[in-house]
């Protein structure tokens, strides 16, 4: 069966379909989603009415409107958010939330899924600061060993604060005027409500991640304690505390006093006393320069006339020292004239000995030569004597085998085998037929 479908008339008098219709949970879901990406996470402040602690840990209670308007917002807290609670809260307690807003879809009702609560009022902020200064200071991130010293001469400054307030300006300002050589670089970041510490410690992170810069100015101007609450908040105490860089804390005046301030390396009571800190004046390095330019250039010329007064005791002591040298001199040259007849007088003595050696050996060759050439030919006709060639001259015969040995005896010779005969003017080949050896 065809269900009823609404209709409606447009301007031309005709009808057209209404929206398809949807179920409740499907309404309420897209209602929810609607909301939470319109509005994503929340802040809200307001008096704590009807709180209660379930069996399981969650938190039940509403959240009523502090100006005295009729307006209320029905509150849940798990038992994970719950769990991490400074402070007991009670009802007619002034709190701020943290949250996402949603639909409770078994009542369709408006609630607000809370992460996060703070008591309100100096009194109970107060309470609270001191609860994590204690737990902060417990844990060593305010010890004065960990604090380091600033750059003394830096090349860049960094300021984490807020680009829409006057502490931005008032540093700014300053470093313009004492130091218009040091850069500035701004990470800007909220420096009050909800979204501030996330803010602040994302600024943070960036700027060390970047190291642009040598020194880190976190300031803002004055305000209450709530407006610089961000400034005790645990994670931007926790990112001072960890940054690589040196960190300045310049929030608030002179009588505030944040767990920022606490943590960084150095506190300024003010922001533009924090750009005082973080550079020095330009008039007053070039006025040190000049001071230590004038005592270098004394200190050289001090220098310089001591080394000259120094140069002059020398020269006239050496003065001195070649007048007392004269007669050594004088006797240095007259022994150097004797010692160089001395020496022409040995080498003429040296020559006419060479000289007479000389024709000695020349002599004395002369004489070796001529037995040495009689005994060789001597030892020439006894070598001649014993030429085969000169034995085969006078008729004899040279018989060898194919091996080339010399055949001497009848035993050597095989009939026919082949040998060679040498004679006095060539060589025959020798087939014997018949071998007899001698008798007897």
């Amino acid at each position: 069966m065809r269900g009823p479908v609404a209709m409606s008339s447009d301007v031309e008098g005709g009808v057209v379909a209404a929206p398809r219709a949807i179920g409740v949970a499907a309404l309420l879901l897209a209602a929810t989603d609607a909301l939470q990406q319109r509005l994503g996470a929340v802040a809200v402040h307001g008096e704590l009415s009807g709180f209660t602690r379930a069996a399981s840990g969650h938190c039940y209670f509403a959240l009523k409107d502090s100006e005295g308007a009729s307006a209320l917002l029905r509150c849940a807290m798990f038992r994970r958010a719950a769990s991490v609670l400074d402070f007991t809260p009670r009802d007619g307690q002034q709190v701020e939330l943290r949250g996402r807003i949603g639909i409770y879809e078994p009542r369709g009702e408006l609630q607000c899924i809370v992460e996060a609560m703070l008591p309100l009022g100096a009194g109970s902020l107060y309470e609270l600061f001191l609860r994590q200064k204690a737990r902060l200071e417990a844990a060593g991130l305010f010890d004065a060993a960990r604090k380091r010293p600033l750059s003394a001469h830096p090349r860049a400054v960094g300021v984490v604060s807020s680009t829409a307030g006057a502490a931005l300006h008032d540093v700014l300002t300053t470093l313009a005027r004492r130091a218009p050589h040091v850069g500035v670089i701004v990470y800007p970041s909220a420096v009050q409500g909800a979204e501030a510490p996330a803010q602040l410690v994302q600024a943070l992170q960036r700027a060390n991640e970047r190291g642009e810069v040598d020194t880190l100015i976190v300031c803002r101007g004055g305000g209450s304690i709530e407006d610089l609450w961000a400034f005790n908040d645990e994670a931007v105490v926790r990112a001072i505390a960890a940054s690589a860089l040196p960190v300045v804390s310049g929030v608030g005046h002179e009588t505030d006093v944040t767990l920022a301030d606490l943590a960084a390396d150095l506190r300024a009571p003010t922001p533009t006393a924090a750009a005082e800190l973080a550079a020095p004046a330009r008039d007053e390095l070039l006025q040190a320069l000049r001071q230590q330019a004038n005592r270098l250039q004394r200190a050289q010329h001090q220098r310089i006339d001591r080394e000259a007064q120094g140069l002059d005791l020398l020269a006239s002591r050496l003065a001195h020292a070649m007048a007392s040298l004269r007669p050594q001199r004088q006797q240095l040259d007259l022994l150097a004239q004797r010692g160089e007849a001395a020496l022409r007088q040995r080498l003429q003595s040296a020559a006419q000995s060479l000289a007479h050696l000389a024709a000695r050996w020349q002599r004395a060759g002369t004489t070796v030569f001529e037995r040495r050439g009689l005994r060789l030919a001597g030892l020439a006709d006894r070598l001649a004597l014993l030429d085969p060639q000169q034995v085969l001259s006078r008729g004899y015969a040279l018989i060898e085998t194919d091996a080339g040995r010399v055949v001497v005896a009848p035993l050597q010779l095989r009939a026919g085998e082949r040998f060679t005969i040498s004679l006095a003017q060539g060589q025959a080949e020798l087939i014997p037929r018949e071998v007899k050896p001698r008798e007897g």
